[in-house]
Order: structure tokens, then sequence, then C-alpha cells
């Protein structure tokens, strides 16, 4: 399986899914190529450079302050052997091994909680259903001042992050201060995590919200739950979609591939190229749009990297969906794991990919079809016109329907477009869509 992320290290995940989780992103190592293709035509051994190494390395074990064994001289040889080829290869020990195994999965051993820093505190941010720490009673804004009785301020979040993950099954205690109170101790047990990479809701009357955090093995399947359910919400056919693509650092191409199919009908989506044979893919829909054609915005950021420019990519070059936002991070490369002995791998880019139209977006990213930036939303209240259905014995409408009088102004519900402006302006330029297609 391909992997594509704008991240360099490994992603973080507890409930506290930064990237978010996905079960592992490797393929299987590459098939030998023909006789006398690049692949297999090497040029001989470069025996001099080989002396110099082994040179090097006996110098250092010799010389240096301390004494380094030759396993740590190795491993970091081949640790820069591989930072140095690109910014996305690397080579990954059984920590990072498992951990990308865990973060690619959508299932790891954990509290269930989304955390945060505040003033120098680890926060949390919301816990999540049905796991550990929401049946523990842990609530949103807790503060997390201990871990099994060590002080949290001043650790960094990876810190925390790393010690409150571990074994399924193993206790850990948290000692928590709420809404200022006194500190208290809540102990439980690590559990299987599912965190989903897809959140949806209606906006409105038939206008949907689809937001990918990452993109994980089951995201393909979880879009379409989603558009499901946001048809069932709202009693009938959608009059729009918007799909939220800011901030999601990429993850597993073949679920790219899978959300865009479930908004077109045919075409090509996206293609790779590479040097060695099976790194040239081609991937096209299937025929099965489950988004019933609908008017659709796509926003996109800085943030967005690799896989989530695939699908911007595609919805853009089939003119299906109006692309908003800000221009995307530029990373059009694709990534292999290949697994070691020893619970190692290898993590090298093999292969660069390709929009339907042959845009390749390395370094230069997706320029969205409308530039919209981040800005800060500022509700004024309305002055309360007085209307003419306010007035003492104002005629009534011959054409039927009720009289509308000046609002009360009673309070509504929040919604996410109220404070995200680039979110306000897709639904507004989607309400447009609507009307135009004459939905």
């Amino acid at each position: 399986m391909l992997y594509l992320s704008r991240l360099t290290s490994l992603a973080l995940a507890i409930a506290l899914v930064i990237g978010a989780p996905l079960a592992f992103a490797a393929q299987p190592a590459p098939a030998v190529a023909p006789a006398g293709s690049a692949a297999t035509t090497r040029a001989p051994l470069p025996l001099e450079e080989l002396r110099t190494f082994a040179e090097v390395m006996d110098r250092i074990k010799a010389a240096y302050v301390e004494p380094v064994d030759d396993k740590t001289l190795l491993e970091n040889a081949i640790k820069g052997m591989l930072s140095n080829l690109d910014p996305h290869s690397a080579y990954l020990g059984p920590e990072d091994f498992a951990e990308l195994q865990e973060s690619t999965s959508g299932e790891f051993g954990g509290l269930g909680i989304e955390v945060g820093a505040e003033d120098g505190f680890i926060k949390v941010v919301s816990p999540i259903d049905d796991t550990p720490a929401s049946k523990a009673g842990i609530q949103a804004g807790d503060f997390i001042v201990k871990i099994n009785g060590q002080p949290t301020r001043g650790q960094s979040m990876t810190e925390a992050v790393d010690k409150m993950r571990g074994k399924i099954g193993q206790k850990i205690t948290l000692t928590l201060v709420r809404d200022g109170g006194t500190p208290f101790d809540v102990t439980l047990a690590r559990a299987i995590i599912q965190v989903k990479s897809v959140k949806s809701q209606l906006l409105e009357s038939g206008y949907g919200y689809i937001r990918i955090t990452q993109f994980q093995v089951k995201t393909g399947e979880e879009v379409s739950k989603a558009l499901a359910k946001l048809r069932k919400d709202n009693g009938k056919k959608l009059n729009g979609i918007i799909l939220d693509l800011r901030n999601n650092p990429g993850g597993v191409l073949q679920a790219a591939v899978e959300v865009v199919d479930h908004f077109i009908t045919k075409g090509l989506i996206v293609y790779t190229k590479g040097r060695i044979a099976n790194s040239e893919l081609r991937f096209s829909a299937t025929g099965k749009d489950e988004s019933e054609a609908v008017p659709m915005v796509t926003l996109i950021n800085g943030g967005s990297a690799s896989a989530s420019e695939i699908v911007a990519g595609a919805l853009q070059d089939q003119k299906r969906a109006v692309v908003m936002g800000t221009p995307s991070f530029g990373k059009g490369s694709v990534q292999t794991v290949l697994p070691l002995n020893n619970d190692r791998a290898l993590k090298i880019t093999t292969a660069l990919y390709y929009t339907p139209n042959g845009r390749s977006i390395q370094a230069q990213g997706i320029i969205p079809d409308i530039e919209v930036r981040k800005a800060k939303i500022t509700n004024e209240q309305d002055g309360d016109y007085f209307k003419e259905a306010d007035l003492q014995g104002h005629l009534g409408n011959g054409n039927g329907g009720a009289d509308k009088p000046t609002s009360s102004g009673g309070k509504t519900k929040p919604m996410p477009q109220d404070d995200d402006y680039q979110l306000a302006q897709a639904l507004s330029l989607l309400k447009g869509l609507s009307i135009t297609s004459g939905r």
C-alpha cells in the first residue's frame, strides 16, 4: 500500500489525533525489473568510498570523546543515507515502525482523549465517545497535571502523549484539575482506540459538510457512511456538499482514490510515475458516485498535503467541485514502506503522482479556483427595523401566507460556519451554485 503524507516525522496518535491513525501503509518490495532496465543496470560498488566509510568509522571509534558501539554507528549511517535523499524518505526503527502502523490503522492503544497545551499544562480538548476516558468521566476542559504521579508542567506534548500511550489493558493514573478546583485522581486502563477520520453534519437544511482529518484505510468507507447519514438527516436529496480538506496532511493513497470515487461517475482520478515497473499506477472511477452529483465545494489550505492534494486536484480537473481556500502544501511524491528484518523498515520515495490533467503539484501545490484567506468573523446585530406587518391595521397579503413582522431575535444554535470565514464563504457559494443549477 502506498502512503502519502506531508509529515516528515511520524504523526502522533493517542485519541489526541494529531495526524490520525491508519493501518500501515506498506507495499511489498518492488518486483525485479526486466534485464537491461535502469533498475538492474548497476554500477560496480565504489570501493574507494567504502574504504573511506570504514576509515571514518574506525576513526570515530578510536578518537570520539565517548565510546560508540558499531550498531549505533551503522544505524546512524543508514539514517543519514535515507534522510539526505529527500524530506520524506526515512529509516524506521522498531518504535517508529510500530507508530507508523498505528497511525495508518485508525486503531491504537490509548485512553481516548484529544488533548492540547495551555499555559504549560496538558488540557483535555475532548474525550472520545465509548473510550476509557469518556467512561471514566473525564471532561473537556480538564487539566492533566500529573501522569502516574509525575507533573506534566513543562513537558512537551510528545512526552505527555508517549506516557499516556502503552500496552492494551495496562492501567494509568491521571491527576486532573477541573474548573480550578482541587486535584483528583482518575485511574483507567488503556484500550484499543478507534479514531474516525471523517466528521459530518448538516450546516443548514439541504447543505452537508464533510471534514476529513487524515486519509486512513477506512476513510473511503467512512465518507460513504457520512453521505448516507447526511441524506437521511436531510430527509431528501441534498442541495450541495462542502468537503473540508484543510490541514489534512495526507495518508494512504488508496483511501484518497476511494474518496474521489464517491463523487464522480467516470474518468481518471490519479496516476503515478516512478523508476520501477510497479510504481506506474493508474486509478479511475468505478461509476459509484454516491453524492448524486449535487453542487460541491472543496476547501484546502497550506496544510492540505499529498493525499488531500490528490483529492482536490482530481475534483478540480474533473470539474466536479469548485476548489476554494488558499494554495496547498505541494507534496507530489509517493512513499512506499518496505519492511526489513528485526521489525524495522524503510520509508522511501518511489514515485511522483499526477492529477487527471497531467499536473505534478510537487513543490507547487493545488491553486484554488477561488482564493479565500482565513479571516476573523465579527457578527454585528441587525437593527430591529419596523416593518409593514408591525403596523396596526395593515393590509393582508392577497396571495396568502402568514405575515412576517419584525423577528423576535431569539438565539440560534451555534454552527461551524458562524466563526469560520472560509467555511461561511464556501456555504454562500454552494447556495449560489444550487440556485443556478435549479435545485
